[in-house]
């Protein structure tokens, strides 16, 4: 058994996986300022509430936007293991063919999404990973990684929104759209997170589209995937572990 773990600009998935089977994964707020004991004490609760005894992980690998976390992370996994981690970048075989301007520029999340996607989905693939920011990758049907959108994803325009205008009030977006027409002023502001990323997202889909040539699988994944993806009109997979899975390939591509 492995560990996977995803360091994003607002969240860390944590999953323990096998090469068949995800046994459990986590999401945890990403938190500069704890030392690598502090991750490592998380670590193992996570561990012992999955009925998973530390002994049992072989080895573990990282991806991750936030570059002062990857030591920290790879020192708390040794600890609880004796293990460590390889961390998805330069030197780590991926398998992806990268057709853009400068390949060392392709984030670590974007790499192991597409790598998962193109195991698992026909070609060619639209993937979009909605987080902290919203980025869209494409793979044409040779399996070459194109290029994509990277756009500030949907919290972070509903806090702007907050904390720019005097009127309009924090809100949450678990319960869903009941119309498209807003009668206040919380349903108008989900309306417009919820039904106008979703709008959005088949925009682009269209436009991608049309670039192409041929019309793509379209996969989504990331935290606010869930919430947003319903109310998508194109036909789209949502896969929560999509960046487990392909963290879990990638390790097993590199694994000596």
């Amino acid at each position: 058994m492995i560990l996977g773990i995803d360091v994003g600009n607002t969240n860390i998935v944590v999953g323990a996986m096998t090469k068949d089977r995800i046994y459990f994964s986590c999401r945890l707020s990403t938190d500069r300022s704890k030392t690598s004991d502090e991750y490592a004490v998380i670590f193992r609760n996570l561990l012992v509430i999955h009925h998973v005894e530390p002994r049992e992980i072989e080895g573990g690998i990282i991806s991750s936007v936030v570059p002062p976390l990857k030591k920290i992370l790879q020192d708390a996994v040794y600890s609880i293991s004796g293990k460590k981690c390889l961390i998805v970048g330069p030197g780590l075989k991926n398998g992806l063919k990268i057709r853009i301007d400068n390949p060392a520029q392709l984030g670590s999340d974007r790499v192991a999404d597409a790598v998962a996607a193109i195991a698992e989905y026909p070609k060619p693939l639209v993937i979009y990973d909605m987080g902290t920011a919203t980025t869209f990758s494409v793979i044409d049907r040779d399996e070459n990684f194109l290029g994509g959108l990277i756009m500030p994803g949907a919290m972070i325009g509903l806090d702007a929104l907050t904390a720019r205008t005097s009127q309009l009030p924090q809100i949450d977006l678990n319960e869903p759209p009941a119309k498209i027409i807003g009668t206040n002023t919380i349903e108008c502001m989900k309306n417009g997170v919820i039904l106008g990323t979703a709008a959005m997202l088949d925009g682009i889909v269209d436009r991608i589209t049309e670039e192409l040539g041929e019309t793509p699988t379209v996969v989504a994944t990331g935290g606010l995937s869930e919430s947003i993806v319903p109310y998508c009109r194109k036909e789209v997979h949502l896969d929560k572990n999509l960046l487990l899975k392909g963290l879990r390939i990638i390790y097993y591509k590199n694994k000596k």
